[in-house]
């Protein structure tokens, strides 16, 4: 028997230990087969390009649970996407990505395959999964949710998500201190989160939970308010920015400075359309994307604050590479054992789909069926913990968008 893993789209903390978690079980369940690791993703796998894991990491898998990143790297890479295919090299003119793929995998006799990644990895693995049956590949494709942002239907939580919101209130922990360096201090905190806001909520709401820790001085300035957060931005909630400048003028007036948490996913159809509107090349990923690192949403928003508030200094910090590179808590490990437990145990019984605490089935951690996956799910700002951080730092709460 032949087992293969990929991961996909951006890191997340999970995909070193899904791949030790999937190792350390197959270890167990199917110590004869043989698995191997298909280099930054589906890219690898066009091109054959792989690597075999040996006996002697099977004993050491528990190195990968303390790891960032990917030991078989990554790739944004879309099957269905022909032309961006070609365009790579990963394919000739006039072949088919999704035949290439499964020949591939047909010429390494690979009898499983796991693929792990956020809506779009699954949503290829989806492709090639029903491409697979519908050509008569033996195959069984099980993937695993991988995303900062949380936003996959119909899964509750989305494998390393945690870890990088703690990372994100860590990373500011520092950042904040910049506010001793000048008067009338704006920072902008810009988080990760195309289309949900989720990861920019739990930031703060982490961020906040540790301020609690702290001893201050305010004697001497070392005072909480000036420490805490003041306004949290994101895809899902309506703004009214004339009300918000003149709550966060105040604001400035009062504690000399302002510390705001931003989704870089806020605003963007905003700045998409000014761009456009100068004739300006908006540039984007395979998938159709808009290359949000390129764009700059936290310049943005900073343009829109910085005279209007009087800041005198603007320092606009992003936690996402921060966040997303580290290794995962220990409430994010137990969720990457059991769903990757589960997937092995899934995958050997022939059974296709995608590993994640279903919504639909009161959270049980099941194998959800490929068509039932998709991105974009909205966080939703209704929630109790969520009102209560907005009426805390004496933010009114948004309309949905």
């Amino acid at each position: 028997m032949k087992i293969a893993f990929l991961t996909s789209g951006g890191i997340a903390p999970c995909l070193s230990a899904s791949i030790g978690a999937l190792i350390e079980r197959y270890s167990k369940l199917a110590p004869e087969a043989e698995l191997i690791g298909y280099l930054h993703g589906y890219r690898g796998l066009l091109l054959g390009e792989k690597i075999e894991i040996p006996d002697s990491v099977r004993s050491k898998v528990g190195i990968l649970y303390s790891f960032g990143g990917s030991p078989i790297g990554n790739s944004r890479v879309k099957l269905t996407n022909v032309q961006d295919c070609v365009k790579r090299g990963y394919i000739k003119e006039g072949e088919d990505p999704l035949k290439v793929a499964a020949d591939q995998l047909a010429k390494d006799e690979i009898d499983i395959l796991h693929t792990i990644g956020g809506d779009d990895t699954n949503g290829m693995a989806a492709e090639l999964s029903k491409y697979l049956a519908d050509h008569q590949y033996d195959l069984t494709v099980v993937g695993l949710p991988k995303t900062v942002d949380n936003d996959v239907f119909p899964i509750r939580q989305t494998l390393g998500a945690w870890t990088a919101a703690e990372q994100g209130a860590i990373f500011f922990e520092n950042i904040a201190n910049e506010n001793t360096t000048s008067m009338r201090q704006l920072l902008v905190h810009e988080v990760m989160g195309r289309h949900c806001g989720w990861l920019t909520a739990a930031t703060a709401k982490y961020y906040r939970e540790r301020l609690e820790q702290k001893e201050f001085l305010p004697e001497i300035l070392i005072s909480k308010d000036r420490w805490d957060v003041d306004a949290i931005y994101i895809p899902e909630m309506g703004m009214d920015l004339q009300s918000e400048i003149d709550r966060l003028k105040e604001r400035m007036d009062v504690k000399d400075g302002v510390n705001i948490f931003l989704s870089e996913g806020a605003g963007i159809e905003t700045i998409v359309a000014e761009m456009e509107s100068r004739g300006e090349t908006v540039p984007r990923d395979a998938f159709g994307h808009v290359k949000l690192d390129l764009i700059n949403p936290g310049e943005w928003f900073a343009k829109q604050f910085a005279d209007k508030l009087e800041a005198e200094k603007v320092l606009v910090q992003k936690s996402g590479y921060f966040a997303r590179s580290a290794a995962p808590n220990t409430r994010d490990l137990d969720l990457i054992k059991r769903s990757a437990f589960l997937a092995a145990e899934c995958a050997l019984e022939k059974r296709n789909g995608v590993v994640g605490l279903d919504e639909d089935k009161e959270n049980e951690l099941t194998l959800i069926d490929f068509p039932r996956i998709k991105g974009g799910k909205p966080f939703d700002i209704h929630q109790t913990w969520f009102e209560e951080l907005l009426d805390d730092i004496g933010q009114p709460k948004g309309k949905m968008n």
